[in-house]
């Protein structure tokens, strides 16, 4: 028993731990990176104070100011980036991300609404993150870090290697714009529209272990983590009621039923991050050979036209 719990945890390790590398901005910053399901991520906020032209993101300290913008901004909290900058990085308007000059790294991108969903599912794919508030019993406990956040830090064992970090955010509260709960809470953009002045979000709180889901005005500050990829649109149709996939677990085949009539491409990975199998669902109910497949864990990445859906198969 206890050889096969040593097992498991070693398994999981390399499901969220896999393909460590670093990514560099545009200013030199280096990111440690993190590889969750099929998904790569930064381990750390965004830095960069100049776009991928070289062009200065401009750094606006004053309350009034920001809240006129509709153009790209940073700030850093308190307006303190000595203090603030190495652990938090900055925190930017959303103006920023639309911007064609792009702030990610070549080859990175800020993540859709429908990414972040991506990764909340694969964290625990028995809750609909698509749905807005608070979600899930331990979505969050599993994105944070143990160090920097207020205590309780609830439920907070950062298993996924994600590193979410307090970084506070500015807002207006009716206050005007000041910044708010540093080591309390952080806030990270999507690069998803919901109205021609707002945009969906993420948040994670010191007194949560699940995920909030909102939608904010573009003129807020928020924190941005980068996504490997090119930034495909992945965005929030709920195609989980239209798929099927059985049995799991599973020995020599797996069935995908499927209700739409649109091409999509399978795709299973293995836990260090190589794809094993790929295919394509050709009708309503789809027989996928997998006794090629050594036991153990995978996931199966399901790719639309504008969307994606990914689970756990465990091969047995």
């Amino acid at each position: 028993m206890k050889k096969s719990i040593l097992l498991f945890a070693g398994l999981s390790f390399l499901i969220f731990k896999s393909q460590a590398q670093t990514v560099i901005d545009i200013d030199g910053n280096i990111y440690n990176t993190v590889t969750i399901g099929a998904q790569t991520w930064m381990q750390e906020n965004l830095k960069v104070i100049h776009y991928c032209d070289g062009a200065q993101i401009p750094n606006d300290t004053s309350a009034t100011l920001w809240y006129g913008l509709s153009t790209g901004a940073r700030c850093y909290y308190n307006n303190d980036s000595s203090a603030n900058a190495p652990v938090y990085g900055a925190l930017y308007n959303w103006y920023a991300i639309a911007d064609s000059r792009k702030l990610c790294p070549i080859g990175w991108h800020v993540p859709s609404n429908g990414e972040w969903n991506i990764l909340e599912k694969y964290l625990d794919n028995t809750v609909d993150t698509n749905v807005m508030g608070w979600v899930g019993t331990n979505i969050g406990g599993k994105l944070k870090e143990t160090t920097h956040w207020t205590s309780p830090n609830t439920g907070a064992t950062n298993s996924s290697g994600f590193t979410a970090l307090p970084g506070g955010c500015r807002k207006n509260y009716g206050l005007g714009y000041a910044y708010y709960n540093a080591g309390d809470g952080g806030s990270w953009w999507s690069a998803t529209e919901k109205y021609s002045t707002s945009a969906w979000s993420i948040s994670l709180g010191y007194l949560d272990a699940g995920i909030f889901r909102s939608y904010n005005f573009k003129t807020d500050g928020y924190s941005i983590r980068c996504l490997n990829g090119d930034g495909s649109s992945i965005e929030d149709i709920n195609y989980q009621d239209k798929l099927e996939i059985y049995p799991n677990p599973a020995i020599d085949r797996i069935y995908i039923d499927y209700t739409e009539k649109q091409n999509v491409k399978i795709q299973i990975w293995d836990v260090v991050g190589e794809c094993v199998l790929q295919s394509k669902l050709t009708n309503s109910t789809n027989e996928i050979d997998i006794s090629s497949l050594s036991k153990g864990i995978y996931i199966i990445k399901l790719t639309g036209i504008d969307w994606i859906v990914q689970r756990k198969l465990t091969k047995e």
